[in-house]
């Protein structure tokens, strides 16, 4: 039976919990940054967009969109915040009403017309739960031709993360997956016969957390090479590790891609977390996300060497 949609007060309470067990693992103050709850600072950055609107707004309809994909826990709340710091940018997160249903788009027309609504310069959005659709998002009939940012991290950050924030869900996933429970659900979106057999080669039974958010990690990232996104000019490939280590040389290079002039704010809530050591991840897992890491450094040297 394929799983169904939680009730609103099922759901509420679920992100209840998981902010609560975030705010005990990483701290109150981490929380509030990265989900943007500091009404000063939201404030702040609505009224810079106000008076950018009156003095350069455009015509509806001269917006380009540009689409943030990846997988969670890969630092894309960190780009949107610098993004977002520009006042030509129009950021439509995850938790915006108007694109979003539980993370996930409302529907492309309503995107469309969001878009096309628009007067700021660029119209950022972040669908993380579609980013298997990436290619279709950029097909879109936009006035203006549509660019994808795909960001991704070391597996070991990102599984560390996801399990201090989200506990087992990327292994719940996976199961569903493999026994074709999934459904609907974003998880299994984009996945092929091939992928979907590996998958269903594991015991998730006896797949510790990490291990699961490590394999999670391979599946969604290995789609930025299955949808052949490697092989076009409208998307950038976007490293967490380049982006901590070189703030302002990768903030420039995401500007460059984007047309944006380049500000000091774009890379001034950049930080890096402190170096762990790896993860005990299965074998299997590990010779999978090692070669699939080596494969997305090469991609982005590639990328820096046309710059």
């Amino acid at each position: 039976m394929a799983q169904q949609e939680p009730s609103a007060l099922r759901y509420t309470a679920r992100r209840i919990a998981r902010h609560v067990r975030w705010a005990r693992s990483e701290g109150l103050g981490r929380l509030i940054a990265e989900d943007r709850l500091n009404p000063v600072d939201r404030v702040r950055t609505a009224a810079a967009k106000r008076r950018w609107r009156r003095r350069h707004g455009g015509q509806p309809g001269t917006a380009r969109p540009v689409y943030l994909v990846g997988l969670q826990r890969s630092g894309t709340n960190m780009l949107v915040r610098g993004l977002d710091a520009a006042p030509e940018v129009e950021a439509r997160n995850e938790n915006d009403r108007t694109v979003f249903h539980r993370f996930r788009l409302r529907g492309d027309d309503v995107l469309v017309d969001t878009v096309h609504r628009s007067r700021h310069a660029i119209v950022l959005v972040k669908p993380l739960c579609d980013s298997h659709r990436v290619d279709r998002l950029l097909a879109l009939p936009t006035r203006v031709p549509g660019r994808a940012l795909w960001m991704w991290r070391d597996v070991d950050d990102r599984a560390r993360s996801e399990v201090a924030k989200f506990g087992p869900a990327n292994l719940r996933a996976l199961r569903a997956v493999a026994d074709g429970t999934i459904g609907a659900g974003w998880q299994g979106g984009g996945l092929d016969d091939e992928a979907r057999a590996l998958v269903a080669s594991f015991d998730y039974d006896r797949m510790h957390p990490h291990t699961a958010a490590a394999l999670f990690w391979y599946v969604r990232n290995d789609l930025f090479f299955r949808l052949g996104l490697d092989r076009r000019d409208d998307v950038l490939l976007v490293s967490y590790s380049d982006m901590v280590l070189d703030p302002a040389g990768q903030a420039g290079c995401v500007c460059a891609f984007l047309d944006l002039p380049y500000r000091p704010e774009f890379a001034a809530d950049v930080t890096a977390a402190p170096a762990r050591e790896r993860l005990p991840i299965d074998a299997r897992v590990r010779a999978l996300c090692d070669d699939l890491t080596a494969r997305l450094q090469r991609a982005g040297a590639e990328v820096a060497d046309r710059g």
